[in-house]
C-alpha cells in the first residue's frame, strides 16, 4: 500500500493531521493532573461531596460548553474556535498552579475540566469538512485513537510525578507541563491547520432542539442512560483503585494505559467495518461494555482483577466513533456542528443531574454505587436494542 492510499485509507490529510497534533498537546498536560484530581481534592481537605461536585461540574460543563462550542464553530471557523478553547482552559491551569485550595481547584475546573467537550462539535465539523462521507467513522476513530495517547500516558507521567513529589506538589507540577504543551500546541495548529473558510448561519437553540428527534432522539434517550452508568462511578474509580485497594499511583496509571492502549487497538478494524456495515450493532455493542464495567470493578480487589476491568472500560470504545459518526450522519447540513453541540448540551445536561449525586451513593457504600450505575447501563442498552433503528453505511 503506497503513501497515498495509506493516507486515503487512515482518512488523514494536512488538516486532519494538524487536529491530531493539537489533541494529543492539549490533551497529554490535561490528563497527566485530569485522572488524580478526586485524590487531589482530598489531600487539600475536601470530602467526598467534593468529588461528587467535581464529577457533576464536569458533565454539567460538558453540556453548557457543548452549545457555545458548536454554535462558535459554526459562526466563526473550526480553526479560531480551537484555539480559543485551548486559550479558555490555560486560565484554569493557572489558577490551579498558583492557588492551592480545594475551593480554587473547582474554580479552575471550571475552565479546563470539559475542553473535549466545547472543543468536540468543531473537532467534528473540520471531520465532516475534511474526509469524504463514506470515511467519517474512520475520521472520527482516527480522533479517538489518538486522543487516547495522552489519555494513556498522561496519567502514568502523572502517577510517577505523585509518587515522586506527593500528590499536591506532583499534581502541581503536572498543570505546569501542561501549560506549557497548550502554549506550544497552539503555535503548531495555528501554523498547519487549513480552515476551508466555509461557516454556517447559527441557529437558535429552539431550532436545533428540533433536529433531535426520530432516529437521533431514540439513540439520545439510550445514551442519556448509559452515560449515568458512566458518571455514576466515573469520578470514585481512582478513589476505589487506590484508597479502597491499596494499589499506588504508578499502577493506576497503568490500569489507565491498558484502558487506552485496548481502545485503540480496536478502533481502526471497528471504524473499516462500521463504514461499510449497518452501524447498529457496533453501538449496542458498545453500550454492552459501558454497563458491563461497574459490575466487573465491584468485584475487583487485585490488581491482576483491576487489569480485566480496565480491558473491558477500554471495550466500551468499541462503537464510540460509530456513536459520534450516526450523531453527523443524521444531522442536517450546515448544521452539524450546531446539532451536534445541542446533542450534548441535553445529554450532558441531564446527566450531570445524576454525576451529582453520584458521591450521596458513593457514602452509602461503593457497592450501591456500581450497582445502580450498571442498573442504569442495562436500561439504555436496551432501549437502543429494541427501539434503535439499523442504520446503513453512508453511501
Amino acid at each position: 500500500m503506497n503513501k497515498k492510499r495509506l493516507t486515503d485509507f487512515f482518512a488523514l490529510n494536512s488538516s486532519m493531521l494538524s487536529m491530531l497534533g493539537l489533541v494529543i498537546m492539549v490533551g497529554m498536560g490535561q490528563y497527566m493532573g485530569d485522572k488524580f484530581l478526586p485524590l487531589y481534592l482530598i489531600a487539600l481537605g475536601g470530602s467526598a461531596i467534593s468529588v461528587g461536585a467535581l464529577n457533576g461540574m464536569q458533565n454539567l460543563l460538558g453540556a453548557l460548553y457543548s452549545f457555545p462550542g458548536g454554535y462558535l464553530s459554526d459562526k466563526i471557523g473550526y480553526k479560531k474556535s480551537l484555539i480559543f478553547f485551548t486559550l479558555f482552559s490555560m486560565i484554569g491551569y493557572a489558577i490551579v498552579i498558583i492557588l492551592p485550595a480545594w475551593q480554587y481547584v473547582l474554580i479552575g475546573a471550571i475552565f479546563f475540566i470539559a475542553w473535549s467537550a466545547i472543543a468536540m462539535p468543531a473537532i467534528m465539523s473540520l471531520i465532516s469538512d475534511a474526509v469524504p462521507k463514506n470515511k467519517r467513522v474512520m475520521g472520527v476513530s482516527m480522533h479517538s485513537l489518538v486522543r487516547r495517547v495522552p489519555m494513556a500516558l498522561g496519567p502514568l507521567i502523572g502517577g510517577i510525578l505523585i509518587d515522586l513529589y506527593g500528590i499536591t506538589k506532583g499534581i502541581r507540577i503536572s498543570f505546569i507541563i501542561a501549560m506549557a504543551l497548550a502554549i506550544v500546541s497552539i503555535f503548531i495548529f495555528n501554523a498547519f491547520i487549513k480552515d476551508s473558510g466555509k461557516k454556517s448561519a447559527p441557529v437558535k437553540i429552539m431550532a436545533m432542539l428540533k433536529n433531535l428527534k426520530g432516529n437521533l432522539g431514540i439513540l439520545l434517550i439510550s445514551d442519556i442512560f448509559v452515560r449515568f452508568c458512566e458518571q455514576i462511578p466515573y469520578a470514585f474509580v481512582v478513589v476505589w483503585v487506590v484508597e479502597k485497594n491499596g494499589l499506588d499511583a504508578f499502577q493506576f496509571g497503568i490500569l489507565t494505559m491498558i484502558e487506552m492502549l485496548t481502545a485503540m487497538i480496536i478502533y481502526v478494524p471497528v471504524a473499516y467495518l462500521a463504514d461499510r456495515h449497518a452501524k447498529k450493532p457496533f453501538v449496542v455493542i458498545t453500550f454492552g461494555f459501558f454497563t458491563l464495567f461497574p459490575l466487573i470493578l465491584l468485584f475487583s480487589r487485585s490488581f491482576e482483577l483491576l487489569i480485566v476491568a480496565f480491558v473491558i472500560r477500554g471495550l466500551k470504545e468499541f462503537g464510540e466513533p460509530t456513536r459520534k459518526s450516526l450523531i453527523m450522519d443524521l444531522s442536517p447540513e450546515g448544521q452539524k456542528a450546531g446539532t451536534f453541540g445541542t446533542y450534548y448540551l441535553v445529554r450532558d445536561g441531564i446527566v450531570s443531574i445524576v454525576a451529582f449525586l453520584s458521591a450521596f451513593l458513593w457514602i452509602i457504600s461503593p457497592a450501591v454505587n456500581f450497582l445502580t450505575a450498571f442498573t442504569f447501563g442495562l436500561i439504555g442498552t436496551l432501549i437502543f436494542l429494541i427501539f434503535g433503528k439499523g442504520y446503513q453505511k453512508a453511501s
